[in-house]
């Protein structure tokens, strides 16, 4: 039998043992590790047989034609949650399952497990690291309850009443923008854009104490967030972006990676200023003289052993809270006058509620319960985030007996919140708008649920209302086709798909 030479690498035929002996130490651990991963593919998908699936258009290829993310995708969702009202799995591929979990007392067993044992999982938005970083929407389950435990002060209703005043004066410019467009005529122009340069106007203010006109002129840091998030949205949709090397290799990667560095080029900006401007005594007499805003609420902010937080940490926090809080109560914003135009008795109401155009106070927000009812309704029929996801740290029982199996790397759980909201089995008539519904607080899921639920509903919850109220009482919402021409109006283009008339009322010309 010859012998292996390796006289090519310089060694002689008494090293060909030791290099053979490595090679065979190698190949063993390979096969086994491949052997356990079978094993545990095998065990997973035996136990997930209890869930029944949807049939497959393709087989290598899955379930993933419907759950694309797209309007289609989510119409695909909730006709599947229909048919199967607990919950089901699906396939990304032929080796990655989804647990879709439709119902709320199936998914009560994961909402109500610590952050320990069912952490959010990254599926949807790990592409948003490199901007947000590791803020409250992405850090892990240590990381994230420190943080937790020094943002929540900053919701706190005080912190809370002085940014009413800044939510009146954006909106003002907004509707200043449509009075004027109505006065010189029918104007088509996008809802959402207008309502979007809003929510960024009134965030910048609460976040940074920074205004940039970006209502009457363009911003480049405001044109940039808007960006960076279609540019994550773009690559949700194109499966060959997932992976980071090719994606930081094309023109939009490039496009991201720029947006980035002049995004945390601003907060750094700011917050070096900020930390410069704080006393370091005198607190007391500091908070006297100046509304507090966000990044002046994380700077002064200490955990249980006085350690403040870092100039890194500070960032992804602002830079999170001003990418989630302006996309979900733009959306949630525009919903809610869409569906307040195909129901004008609800609208009606809603403008009956608060009879003062000019300004509403703190104290104004607890006197539109219908109002409220309403902003609620629209949120279950278009949640502004339709699924959140988890993986299963241990295995997790169901009320039904049925088990979803601990899997740290593919099995992922999906919470599907649109589904929950549409599930007939949970609330009859589930497509039909009707604000005084009774529902369990688990058939409503806003933005999220669990442990890990959004610290800023609050401040959502105060801007929308806001928005609204002044809203309803300055111009009037219909569908496109309802009625006759008349003029002022503008025509906008709303959520759905359809065209909304906005006729300026008199308390709005005054």
């Amino acid at each position: 039998m010859p012998q292996l030479s390796l006289s090519w690498l310089g060694l002689g035929q008494v090293a060909a043992f030791p290099w053979l002996l490595l090679l065979l130490v190698g190949a063993s651990w390979l096969l086994a590790r491949f052997l356990a991963w079978t094993y545990a593919f095998y065990d997973n998908c035996r136990r997930l047989q209890y869930f029944p699936q949807p049939p497959k258009q393709k087989w290598f290829w899955g379930h993933q034609v419907l759950i694309i993310a797209t309007e289609e995708g989510l119409k695909n969702l909730t006709q599947m949650s229909a048919t199967y009202p607990q919950g089901f799995r699906i396939w990304l591929g032929p080796i990655f399952p989804f647990l879709v979990l439709c119902h709320p007392d199936i998914i009560r067993s994961i909402t109500n497990a610590s952050a320990a044992i069912a952490p959010k999982d990254d599926l949807s938005i790990r592409f948003l690291k490199p901007w947000l970083g590791e803020g409250i929407l992405l850090s892990g389950s240590g990381k994230w309850s420190r943080h937790r435990r020094m943002l929540t002060p900053a919701f706190h209703f005080n912190i809370l009443k002085p940014y009413i005043k800044i939510f009146n004066r954006s909106v003002n410019i907004m509707h200043d923008k449509w009075q004027h467009l109505a006065s010189e005529g029918s104007s088509r122009l996008d809802m959402f854009e207008h309502i979007s340069l809003m929510t960024l106007d009134s965030l910048q203010k609460c976040i940074f104490s920074f205004d940039s006109h970006c209502q009457e002129r363009p911003s480049e840091y405001i044109a940039t967030i808007l960006e960076l998030s279609a540019l994550v949205e773009k690559r949700n949709q194109h499966i060959l972006q997932h992976m980071d090397f090719l994606y930081y290799l094309s023109h939009d990667g490039r496009r991201f990676h720029r947006a980035c560095r002049l995004v945390h080029d601003f907060t750094d900006a700011v917050i070096q200023e900020q930390r410069r401007t704080l006393p370091t005594q005198g607190i007391d007499d500091f908070l006297k003289d100046k509304t507090l805003d966000f990044i002046d609420v994380l700077l002064l902010s200490k955990d249980e052993d006085g350690k403040v937080l870092s100039d890194e940490d500070v960032r992804a926090e602002a830079d999170t809270f001003m990418f989630a809080g302006h996309d979900t109560t733009a959306s949630g914003l525009s919903w809610v006058l869409y569906n307040l135009a195909r129901h004008p008795e609800y609208q009606e109401h809603c403008r009956q509620e608060d009879r003062d155009p000019k300004e509403i106070e703190w104290y104004d927000l607890a006197q539109l319960p219908f109002l409220t009812m309403c902003v609620k309704e629209s949120l279950r029929l278009h949640p502004p985030v339709p699924y959140t996801s988890r993986h299963c740290i241990w295995d997790i029982v169901l009320p039904d007996g049925r088990v979803i199996p601990k899997d740290a790397h593919s099995l992922i759980c999906i919470i599907n919140i649109i589904g929950i909201h549409h599930n007939p089995t949970v609330l009859p008539f589930p497509s039909t708008p009707d604000p005084l519904k009774e529902r369990s607080p688990l058939a409503f899921i806003p933005f999220s649920v669990g442990p890990r639920n959004c610290i800023r509903q609050a401040f959502a919850m105060a801007k929308m209302k806001v928005v609204l109220a002044l809203t309803l009482l300055r111009f009037r919402f219909l569908l496109d086709h309802t009625e006759p021409r008349r003029k002022p109006e503008l025509i906008m283009r709303a959520e759905g798909g359809l065209w909304l008339r906005v006729e300026p009322l008199n308390a709005g010309l005054q």
